[in-house]
């Protein structure tokens, strides 16, 4: 009988798209591609932070900020506290001042893996924070997305955070300071309808799923197949919804070159919102 090997988790990671067994240490030193397939595997948000700040310059703001089961909401609590021991955070955005080859910035970051991203009361507040508080330190702001949606289990009030979100983006923008919002696999649902899409430049991810609503609602809807990679991070370049794709590996110097155009023309987004 062929005895099974159980592959210690802790050294080897299997790779879903080639399905190689990879060395995480390998795999982690290539910013969590596989070298074999290039499959990227999904980065949580202290990796994200981590792949995107200098080293030792992230400093986290609203650290403690936990969701509350206000509507009574069967078997969210036990949801909450299962991503909480899984991710070992306390809600699926992380939010903090950095810097990004030495330029100071506002940087809030969305983890898929708490719920799915899902952007309920916290993840709004800590959104609508972090505009805030680039607004009256006067920097830039980075958001990186990565989300299924609106948090069904706080109904409503998951809902109006698209429109608290999308008014501290629009205070923000007052100031003619930059906002870039960097979208990556996925962003989709009540997040894309809301900030993630109001960058003045909006930056996403090579291979990235961004859209509303899942390419089989919108066939079973529309009764049409739809076309090849249809909302792909590619596919919408092509069609003017995001101003550039960038790969992993380059995406700290890519958003350090559009800052720093940014803050040395500072007219350039108010020209931009002028052609709008």
């Amino acid at each position: 009988m062929k005895k099974t090997v159980q592959v210690p988790k802790e050294i080897f990671e299997n790779c879903p798209s080639c399905n190689n067994i990879l060395l995480k240490k390998e795999l982690l030193d290539n910013y969590k591609i596989c070298p074999k397939c290039g499959y990227m595997f999904r980065l949580t948000a202290y990796e994200r932070i981590q792949l995107i700040a200098d080293e030792g310059s992230f400093k986290e703001f609203a650290k403690n900020y936990k969701s509350v089961n206000i509507l009574g909401f069967p078997e969210y609590d036990s949801k909450i506290k299962e991503s909480e021991e899984k991710t070992k955070l306390n809600e699926a955005c992380v939010c903090g001042i950095c810097a990004i080859n030495g330029i100071k910035t506002v940087l809030c970051v969305l983890d898929f893996n708490f719920m799915g991203g899902s952007m309920g009361s916290v993840v709004g507040e800590k959104v609508t924070l972090s505009f805030e508080k680039a607004k009256k330190m006067r920097l830039p702001i980075v958001i990186v997305s990565a989300s299924g949606g609106a948090r069904m289990q706080e109904g409503i009030i998951s809902l109006m955070q698209m429109a608290k979100t999308s008014a501290a983006c629009a205070e923000f923008k007052k100031t003619n300071l930059p906002y870039i919002s960097v979208l990556t696999d996925p962003t989709t649902g009540g997040v894309t309808a809301s900030f993630a899409m109001l960058g003045d430049i909006i930056v996403a991810e090579t291979k990235a799923l961004i859209g509303f609503a899942g390419p089989r609602v919108i066939e079973q809807t529309i009764k049409q197949k739809l076309p090849e990679g249809f909302q792909s991070a590619e596919f919408l370049l092509e069609h003017g919804f995001v101003d550039i794709v960038v790969q992993r590996k380059e995406m700290k110097n890519v958003l350090y070159n559009l800052l720093k155009l940014c803050l040395n023309n500072k007219n350039l987004i108010k020209t931009k919102k002028k052609k709008l």
